[in-house]
């Protein structure tokens, strides 16, 4: 008998059918991970504004003024660090971050409150995706 060591052709396809396979379960999972923990970010970030603002008031009686423009692709960060100082983002950013007040939030009788957002860059994995937190601790995430 020969010595036969050698892989077939059918070996190979069923080799290739199997990592085919595994690829196409990995690589969306792969990419929804990484889209939750950029998620992540503006999570965190809009804790810290929260607080942030939290103190401010306890401080001085009264919230920020409005800082930054609240639309994708602003970066706000240094007119946010103006006022609050504290705040510290990072670098890279897949998010844009601002702080409006004086938002009424259940009607014209409620005080006067704040809201942060943070907007999704364009470009970035989160593109378009929008998220808030106001001095209530109210959530859209």
């Amino acid at each position: 008998m020969g010595n036969n060591r050698g892989v077939t052709l059918t070996e190979l396809i069923i080799v290739v059918a199997i990592i085919g396979i595994l690829a196409m379960i990995a690589i969306p999972a792969y990419i929804g991970q990484q889209t939750r923990a950029t998620r992540t970010e503006a999570f965190s970030n809009l804790e810290s504004l929260r607080l942030l603002e939290e103190q401010f008031f306890s401080e001085r009686g009264q919230y920020t003024a409005s800082l930054g423009v609240c639309a994708a692709d602003n970066d706000n960060i240094a007119a946010i660090q103006a006022v609050l100082p504290g705040f510290r983002p990072g670098t890279g950013l897949a998010f844009s971050y601002c702080t409006e007040q004086d938002i009424r939030l259940d009607g014209a009788n409620q005080t006067p409150c704040f809201r942060a957002s943070a907007f999704g860059n364009t470009g970035s994995r989160v593109a378009g995706e929008i998220y808030r937190i106001d001095c209530n601790n109210n959530k859209n995430y």
